[in-house]
């Protein structure tokens, strides 16, 4: 082939092919002292401003190529040597794993120095509040960015977190492939951040946490920075496994050693249940009372043990101790039901000793028996005295002793006074007996909770016409209606039954007033039917729940009470305001609730009925058209306007 039939590719090589000196010469050089990309320019340009010939330049321009690529080859090569050192030396302090904290600032760290960013942090899930929070931060330098708890599913780590896969985003402001939330963006702003890239830190299948790289410009993360940020995530993603199974392998440990502990101590436990035995049998023959009970037991198990009213100790855990007939926990408490053939008159509560051993826990059951049976004897010796209580409430109810003076005498004998504000309430059991004696016995521990609950609140209990009546003092803020509904809880809890209450209104002066001791049970009694009519059983009510019919039951037919109740918000308001706001309401019923005639009635415009509605709806509520609700606004509308005069 002739001289003239070499191709260029071919002349070019054979230009590349020339003694060092002639082409690769300079590059070798930058190779050497490890010059920039931009300084492999300089001999191309050189040669074109000394004219060189074409030939010599070409050669030149595939030694630059050339030279490149070897400056990225080896670079590559140098970061990869780098990287691979910086996971061994990670992956050698996760084997001599002493402090987790440290393992994950040096990944972190490392992470950070390695793909060249401005922050690195790690954020882990708190599966106990539902968030998720950052662990550790390496750059940082807002403390709002250093203390955020986010949400599960916010911000780019949600959505790492949601699909256990690496994302990246150039721009985080301008991203709306995640949820953006106040407290995030804040903390992001404030750390001045704007391109990030998370991955996923997986313990199997899970996602545990999120470990991050950003910067605060924009920039693209390649593919070798997201795999090299990746195993340093597995990295530590294994050092929090191994610091969990640490923690395990202690706690099975100490555990170990705290059985080991118990089996020497068992035969202290079983000295001191016999020394519990002998102490509480000791009370019974001194005749002790309950709460020297609970210090005995309190002394013996090295807690506080308490005895509480049926009314006021957790119920479920209550119930089922009864029905088990063990102590039962409940939280950190342990709770054991002091009960007598079917009623339950409290129970003992240990307080704050959630790891009661079994010989314990029978000390605390045989503390609640003694109990039982103290408060059994405490009732008959009480029974006496709840007898004189609803003899002095019958005299009350009949009438017979009008004497003001033996009046207050004889409640003073049994600690209560008749001066105070009072509330009568008819009480009734619900549930209907199998037969007369059993109907009979439901009667007689009604009355018992009754009389017992009269005594502590210093009231008064009677038996009459088949269920009971209490007189119970009134304190503010408490009101009729509440205290009936609490004595219907308290009494169906104490007889296990649905007790249905009535309550009259406050009572006062009741030593120079008995008759109205009387009148109040009629009121009670009313409120009593008035509640089973209404399939209310079981539960308890004043007059003033009924509305309307409030009016009805009530013996003095508190007219104002009901108005206020039922419109009082709308007439307070036109008072501040000056408004127009119940003469809107009366033009509006009258009118059929129809705004249109309404405003030809008021020569307003349709709007100002809306808007006057509207305020309406505001100060009595959504339903104030619902049927009931408008039947009561009209009657308070129309009692409210028969008042007005004798008001002026």
């Amino acid at each position: 082939m002739s001289r003239d039939h070499v191709q260029p590719a071919e002349r070019s090589a054979a230009a590349a092919g020339a003694p060092p000196s002639s082409a690769e010469a300079p590059f070798l050089e930058l190779l050497a002292r490890g010059a920039s990309a931009d300084a492999y320019e300089q001999p191309v340009l050189l040669a074109r401003a000394e004219g060189r010939a074409t030939e010599q330049i070409v050669a030149l321009e595939q030694a630059k190529l050339l030279a490149l690529r070897v400056r990225s080859e080896l670079e590559g090569r140098r970061r990869r040597e780098a990287e691979l050192s910086a996971l061994f030396e990670t992956a050698h302090d996760l084997a001599g794993l002493r402090d987790l904290d440290s393992v994950l600032q040096a990944i972190v760290q490392r992470a950070r120095s390695l793909l060249g960013t401005d922050v690195a942090y790690l954020s882990l899930n708190d599966p106990a509040r539902g968030d998720t929070y950052m662990r550790v931060t390496e750059g940082s330098v807002a403390a709002r960015f250093q203390q955020l708890r986010l949400g599960m599913g916010e911000g780019l780590g949600g959505l790492v977190a949601q699909t256990a896969r690496p994302y990246v985003t150039d721009d985080y402001f301008q991203d709306d492939r995640f949820q953006h939330t106040l407290a995030i963006d804040s903390g992001v702003r404030d750390e001045g951040l704007v391109a990030i890239l998370g991955v996923p830190l997986m313990l199997g299948h899970h996602v545990i946490g999120v470990l991050f790289a950003a910067d605060r410009r924009a920039r693209v993360f390649e593919r070798e920075q997201i795999a090299l940020l990746g195993s340093f995530a597995a990295l530590a993603a294994a050092a929090i496994d191994t610091a969990n199974l640490l923690t395990e392998t202690r706690s099975a440990l100490a555990d170990l050693e705290r059985a080991n502990e118990i089996i020497q101590d068992r035969s202290g436990v079983i000295e001191r249940a016999s020394d519990v035995h002998d102490r509480l049998a000791e009370l019974v023959l001194r005749g002790g009372g309950v709460h020297d009970v609970a210090a005995a037991v309190s002394e013996v198990l090295d807690g506080t043990v308490e005895f509480a009213d049926a009314a006021i100790a957790p119920a479920g855990a209550l119930e089922a101790s009864r029905a088990e007939g063990h102590a039962v926990r409940h939280a950190d408490d342990w709770i054991a039901a002091v009960a007598a053939g079917g009623e339950l008159l409290g129970a003992l509560v240990l307080r704050g000793h959630p790891g009661l051993d079994p010989v314990d826990q029978r000390t605390l059951e045989r503390a609640a028996m003694v109990t039982s049976l103290l408060l059994l004897a405490r009732r008959s010796a009480a029974e006496a005295e709840q007898r004189v209580r609803g003899e002095l409430l019958d005299d009350l109810l009949d009438a017979r002793d009008r004497d003001p003076r033996l009046l207050r005498e004889r409640a003073s004998r049994l600690d209560a006074d008749l001066d105070a504000t009072h509330v009568v309430l008819a009480a009734r059991l619900e549930a209907t007996a199998a037969d007369a004696d059993q109907e009979a016995a439901a009667r007689r521990r009604l009355w018992s909770a009754a009389s017992h609950l009269a005594a502590t609140r210093h009231g008064l209990a009677a038996a009459r016409e088949g269920g009971t009546v209490l007189l119970l003092p009134l304190e503010a803020p408490d009101t009729a209606a509440a205290l009936a509904r609490r004595t219907a809880r308290h009494l169906g809890t104490a007889v296990h039954e649905a007790v249905t209450v009535g309550a009259s209104a406050p009572v006062e002066n009741l030593a120079a007033h008995p008759d109205a001791v009387a009148a109040a049970y009629e009121e009670g009694r009313r409120c009593l039917d008035a509640l089973r009519l209404l399939g209310r059983s079981g539960d308890g009510a004043a007059a003033e729940d009924f509305g309307f019919l409030g009016l009805l039951l009530a013996g003095d037919r508190d007219i104002a009470g009901f108005v206020g109740r039922t419109i009082g918000q709308v007439v307070a308001y036109d008072e501040r305001r000056g408004t127009d706001l119940l003469r809107t309401l009366d033009a509006y019923f009258a009118c059929g609730m129809s705004p249109a005639r309404t405003k030809d009635e008021l020569h307003v415009h349709v709007n100002t009925v809306a808007q006057r509605l509207e305020r309406v709806g505001h100060l009595l509520g959504d339903d104030w058209q619902s049927p009931a609700r408008a039947l009561e606004i009209q009657l308070a509308l129309r009692l409210h306007r028969l008042s007005a005069p004798t008001q002026r």
